[in-house]
């Protein structure tokens, strides 16, 4: 390899190098809570985008966090319903930036209100985030000499990294939802016999991973281990509640 060849790659990492670092400089943090029409409640389940690529989710206070970009813009998406994009250079980032969405808390659909199932449900959460679940990278690039990097996707990788970032949340949403979805309080009421208020500490010390789930074979085995840790649960909470 000549001199000459190794001082434009020499050259072009440097390029690399400083459009990254400029990157990172133009980095903010924007932060703040997504409100229902009367500004009383927090929305949880708002998605927060950015039109760099990134994204979040509102808890269930309606708090948000997200890093993005100053030439990026910002942007709230609540049941395929998309407000107005917001500059970032135009947000004060030492201030919580609050958004009220025209939506009234009495009206928003739940799965008890609409009788959605799961599997509705998830497909519609897939289809809103289509994009963010169907992105890839792919840094290589074909062209007359073979296969070479493809610069504009490498200067790019920030975006690539944010959106991962993003999907890894969804997911992790999504498979909350699975877990709440097959470890329900009927279920678990009906198998364990139990009551409000040990119900309600069963049901939150004794929620299973979804890895845990997914290791079942069965029902069988996953109602058993409901009904053995159950009986366990029952018997300690009698105990420790009949000395009081």
């Amino acid at each position: 390899m000549s001199i000459s060849i190794l001082h434009k790659q020499f050259v072009l990492l440097i390029l690399l190098i400083a459009i990254r670092s400029l990157a990172f400089a133009q980095v903010v943090q924007v932060k703040g809570t997504v409100y229902e029409r009367t500004e009383r409640y927090g929305m949880a389940g708002v998605s927060v985008m950015s039109t760099g690529g990134g994204g979040a989710v509102t808890d269930s206070m309606g708090h948000y966090t997200i890093r993005l970009n100053l030439k990026d813009s910002l942007s709230f998406s609540y049941q395929g319903k998309v407000t107005m994009k917001f500059p970032v250079k135009e947000i004060n980032i030492n201030r919580p930036f609050d958004v009220g969405l025209h939506i009234d808390i009495k009206v928003l659909p739940t799965v008890e209100v609409q009788q959605k199932s799961y599997k509705q449900d998830s497909a519609e959460f897939r289809q809103e985030y289509r994009k963010v679940f169907d992105y890839s990278r792919e840094y290589l690039a074909t062209g007359m000499g073979g296969v070479g990097v493809n610069l504009d996707l490498l200067l790019s990788w920030r975006k690539a990294k944010r959106m991962e970032h993003f999907r890894d949340q969804l997911i992790a949403i999504e498979q909350d939802k699975y877990i709440t979805h097959r470890f329900n309080m009927p279920l678990v009421r009906r198998l364990t016999g139990l009551e409000s208020p040990a119900l309600d500490t069963f049901m939150v010390e004794y929620r299973p991973t979804y890895d845990m789930l997914m290791d079942f074979e069965n029902e069988y085995q996953f109602y058993e281990y409901i009904k053995g840790w159950g009986a366990y649960f029952a018997s300690k909470w009698k105990k420790e509640h009949s000395q009081l």
